[in-house]
Formats: structure tokens, C-alpha cells, sequence
């Protein structure tokens, strides 16, 4: 019998399955447990580790999704709403034929309202073996299906596999690399070598870029974001998403300095400034 997984995306998660605690400095390590390596998972019992899930999601994707937050996440980003999910094993296990059971009660729902399912995280590709398998059984069974990933671990995609992701929602967090590395401790070049991949692939594509005063919010930073979008040849849509505290209280629970403590959501006028510089290339932007 499936198991029947159940939270949101805004909720606490910790200290599942025997997972220790790991708040503080130390919540920023990236723990080699977080990094899956399975060699043979086709003849293996696939497990994957889930945050939470959402049925009826309006934003992540075209039509009405379910939404699979996985855990484990090798960005630590500054406005991060989520840091609860970077360490794999604080997700709920799951087998990947559980999910898909659960998956497959809402097919006609979600066929009927052309939406599909969309994985997130975290970084879904942490859990790159998991992801692709749900990936394929999804489009099995006739669904849509959304990859919300940074590009970090795109190289874990072979092109063939990427052929079962109808739509990538890329974030790309800023386009500096110095700026990139300040917001994520994390390089931008393999976001940069995913976005060509999707672009000389002609993979359906979204680019979301957070905007955040006094961060990412820099002309010239948003001008290289900008014309990265515009290098995408199968490129959709620039969704600009305004930057906001909902996820405070999870970094004080976990102990977790919180950078952005006095940083305000970003007025409507600068909103306003850097769509109009994705609009200035052409671009669809929301």
C-alpha cells in the first residue's frame, strides 16, 4: 500500500527517519549523504527522500500540478525559503513506486486542467536517479512534466533523459558570477552550461530570477541575467519573483543566521525597472 505523503511547502521539516539535527554552522555543510550515487537503480528498490508535496498547485508550471519538493540541496542561498530541504536525509522516505501511486489517483485532474507534475526541492538533481525515474513513469502515464532546478547538477541529465522534462523552470539567481557565489556559495558556470544545453536542445523553458533589494538587484546584474534569458533559444518566459521573508521563522528554528533580517521586499518601481530590462530584449516576462 502507498504511502500517503502529505505537507507543504512552507512547513518545518526535521529529524525524519533518525536524521540528527544539524542546525547551526553546521547546516550549511554539505554532507556526503546528501550526494546520491547509486549505481544500478534499475535493479534496486529506488528510494527517495520527500519534503512534502502539493496537489493543486497554480504556480509552478502550466495547468493545475502536483508539486514533489524533494530534499537535498548543494545551494545555500541568502533568501533560501526552504532550508530545511538542503540535507537529503531530513526528507520522508519513499519508494518511487509509492510516489507514483499517489501520483497516478490524480491523473484525470490533472490531464483534465492541462497541468502535470512538477519536481522541486531542494535541488532535485541531488536526488538525480530518483528524479529521472519519476520523470519517466510520469510520462508513461500521458503527464506534463516540470523540473524546477538551478542547473547545478544538469550534468547528471543525459540528453536523452531530458527528452522526459517538457518544461525546465531554471533559476538563475544572478548573472555576476561574484554576486552569484555571495547569494548561493555555489559557482554560476554549470547554470550557465545548462541553460546552452536546454537552448541547443530546444528544451521548453523558464527562467525565474528572484529579485532581492540590495542583492540581486543590481543594474548591470540583472542586464547579464537578462541577456543569458535572451541566449536561450526555446526560452518561454522570465517570471521576476519578489523577494520575501516567509521563510524567517524556519532559519531561526534551525539556529541559522538569516542575512536578510532587515532586507524589504522589493518596491514596485524597482519590480517594475528590471522587467522592463528582460521586456527591453523581446522577452515575455511575468
Amino acid at each position: 500500500m502507498a504511502t500517503r505523503l502529505m505537507g507543504s511547502r512552507y512547513e518545518l521539516h526535521v529529524l525524519q527517519s533518525g536524521a540528527a539535527q544539524s542546525g547551526g554552522p553546521d547546516h550549511f555543510a554539505i554532507h556526503d549523504a546528501d550526494i546520491e550515487d547509486i549505481a544500478d537503480a534499475e535493479d534496486q528498490l529506488l528510494t527517495g527522500y520527500i519534503h512534502s508535496y502539493e496537489m493543486g498547485s497554480a504556480v509552478d508550471g502550466p495547468g493545475i500540478r502536483a508539486v514533489i519538493f524533494l530534499s537535498g540541496c548543494l545551494m545555500r542561498c541568502q533568501y533560501c525559503h526552504n532550508p530545511d530541504t538542503w540535507h537529503k536525509m531530513h526528507g520522508n522516505p519513499s519508494t518511487a513506486a509509492d510516489l507514483m501511486a499517489e501520483i497516478k489517483k490524480y491523473v484525470r485532474p490533472l490531464t483534465l486542467s492541462k497541468g502535470g507534475v512538477t519536481i522541486s526541492g531542494g535541488e532535485p538533481m541531488v536526488q538525480h536517479q530518483f528524479t529521472k525515474r519519476i520523470l519517466r513513469r510520469c510520462k508513461e502515464l500521458g503527464l506534463h512534466t516540470a523540473l524546477d532546478t538551478c542547473g547545478r547538477m544538469g550534468d547528471k541529465l543525459s540528453d536523452e533523459e531530458l527528452m522526459d522534462v517538457d518544461l525546465n523552470l531554471l533559476d538563475i539567481k544572478s548573472g555576476d558570477e561574484e554576486t552569484y557565489y555571495r547569494v548561493t556559495r555555489q559557482p554560476l558556470a554549470p547554470t550557465l552550461a545548462y541553460a546552452r544545453r536546454l537552448s541547443d536542445l530546444n528544451r521548453p523553458t523558464w527562467v525565474r530570477f528572484v529579485l532581492v533589494p540590495g542583492l540581486t538587484d543590481d543594474y548591470d546584474n540583472v542586464e547579464r541575467v537578462a541577456d543569458i534569458a535572451a541566449g536561450i533559444r526555446s526560452l518561454e518566459r522570465v517570471e521576476v519573483l519578489r523577494f520575501h521573508q516567509m521563510g524567517k521563522s524556519k532559519w531561526e528554528k534551525l539556529a541559522l543566521p538569516y542575512a536578510l533580517n532587515d532586507t524589504p521586499a522589493p518596491s514596485n518601481e524597482l519590480t517594475e525597472r528590471v522587467r522592463e530590462q528582460f521586456r527591453s530584449r523581446g522577452l515575455k516576462v511575468f
